[in-house]
């Protein structure tokens, strides 16, 4: 542009930025740009008189434009300047879930991100413009949702009393993506969620059970659907969608497998209830088949067989004999079922069912895993901290095998097998000292300490009568101890 200058106009209270630019039809416009309160720093002249805090507003808002004016001015040299466009961000998020979120999203993620957005976006900052959006009003935006209380969900209400930091950091991963795109798309210079300061989020520790509390729950696990989930959880890594998605079509357990140690299984779908509306949008992609549903009343969602979560979710896993043999005395279970229900019996070719065939869905595991670990007395931990339990004992059964356990559980970066779930116990972190010993301390040469000697039992009066003569004071205390009266030997101590 040949007029790269711009100016600061002050007018009463109100201070603009003032420059003319070319719109898309290369007509020359003149543009007032005032600098807004959400563009100042409030809380710098919350304290003072009056008088001051409308000086104080005053140099805070010259300051914000002649940032604003160099800006200008620097991209307007340089080719870079974004035509000024107005458009909110309510309406930009439309053309973004539109354009990229219909491709790139699957339904449950669709569903999730949509549900943000109307619930936690535009609510705050729908009706901003785009190009109004500058990072201290998104710092300002996240810390008004650290105080925002939780939307209720699919009928669930929520545990905690305002959002968490990882509730807003799905938010700010969101927005940060589609501030992207509108950086791609021309409607804004650069993305202010980029630099922006989140509420820290430490990812808590997940509980796990032990190998011998996993042996005690199954013992006492006496409903069939439950105790058949545990051991797919714990032998095969399978996360609860997989397994109420699996079906008989894809469970290889025939002699010659078992025999040849080639039982397995194939994970490839997952069972999952999802919203209509994100079906409607992303014309059912992703979605493998879709259930009849039960209850007339369910308008909203629908139970579905679809692809997991991820490429790598996709894998094949092997059975120990064990599990294979527990498959097939279920599945025969299963057939006399099936006979004595007769049309009765649904029958989706699915692995674990409700009785009448019906898919199984989780909050019916997860209430009989509650009832198990209340009535058994086993320690407080969610169903796929089975997972997470699997993942830890194959390293230690493997030796570390980081690359052989992630395509066991599925996971799309080994990152997330190492970081997150091998969680060394402790029994093993004492073995590893115990290794230290044996195998670099046991050189004298390293070493100055001379371990005790081991306890014999006995009295060793030899060794006594030794000391006695090395230290003629030991002795002389001894000799005054014996000398002294019973009474006054007792009251010393």
């Amino acid at each position: 542009m040949k007029n790269c200058m711009a100016s600061i106009v002050e007018r009463n209270n109100s201070v603009s930025v003032v420059y003319y630019y070319e719109d898309e039809d290369g007509t020359k416009k003149q543009k007032w740009e005032t600098v807004k309160k959400d563009q100042i720093d409030a809380a710098s002249v919350a304290a003072l008189t009056e008088k001051r805090k409308k000086e104080r507003t005053k140099s805070a808002k010259r300051t914000a434009a002649s940032a604003r004016k160099t800006e200008v001015e620097f991209t307007q040299r340089k080719g870079t300047f974004i035509i000024p466009k107005k458009v909110t961000v309510r309406e930009f998020l439309v053309d973004f879930v539109s354009l990229y979120g219909e491709r790139k999203w699957g339904v449950s993620s669709y569903s999730v991100n949509t549900g943000l957005i109307e619930n936690y976006v535009n609510p705050f900052i729908g009706d901003l413009q785009m190009q109004s959006v500058t990072s201290i009003v998104v710092d300002r935006y996240y810390k008004q949702l650290e105080k925002t209380r939780p939307v209720e969900c699919n009928g669930r209400k929520p545990i905690t009393s305002t959002l968490t930091p990882a509730n807003i950091e799905k938010i700010h991963k969101l927005l940060r993506c589609a501030f992207d795109q509108a950086v791609r798309w021309e409607v804004i210079g650069r993305n202010p969620f980029a630099g922006a300061l989140i509420p820290k989020h430490v990812s808590k520790k997940r509980e796990m059970w032990t190998l011998k509390t996993i042996v005690q729950a199954m013992d006492a696990c006496t409903d069939n659907k439950l105790y058949l989930a545990m051991n797919l959880a714990f032998a095969c890594s399978m996360r609860m969608g997989e397994i109420l998605g699996l079906q008989w079509e894809r469970v290889h357990i025939a002699d010659e497998d078992i025999a040849n140690d080639d039982a397995h299984i194939f994970v490839d779908r997952e069972l999952a209830r999802v919203n209509k509306k994100a079906l409607e949008k992303l014309g059912d992609k992703g979605i493998i088949f879709k259930f009849p549903p039960v209850m007339s009343t369910c308008k909203t969602t629908v139970l579905v067989l679809k692809d997991p979560k991820s490429e790598s979710s996709v894998r094949k896993v092997w059975l120990p004999k064990t599990l294979a043999y527990i498959l097939r005395e279920w599945r025969k279970s299963q057939g006399k079922l099936r006979e004595m229900l007769g049309e009765e019996y649904v029958d989706y070719d699915l692995v674990i069912t409700q009785p009448n065939g019906r898919p199984c869905e989780n909050k019916l595991i997860e209430e009989a895993f509650n009832k198990l670990k209340a009535t058994a007395g086993l320690p407080n931990v969610v169903f796929h901290s089975l997972r997470s339990s699997s993942t830890t004992y194959k390293l230690k059964l493997n030796h570390g095998d980081i690359k052989a356990t992630q395509g066991d559980t599925g996971h799309a970066q080994a990152d997330m097998v190492t970081e997150v779930y091998a969680q060394i116990l402790d029994e093993d972190r004492k073995v590893n000292a115990q290794k230290f010993e044996s195998m670099f301390y046991a050189n004298p040469d390293l070493r100055n300490v001379t371990p005790p000697p081991e306890p014999t039992g006995r009295f060793d009066l030899a060794g006594l009568i030794d000391q006695l003569q090395r230290s003629p004071e030991l002795a002389s205390a001894l000799a005054r101890i014996i000398s002294m009266p019973a009474d006054v030997g007792e009251s010393s101590y």
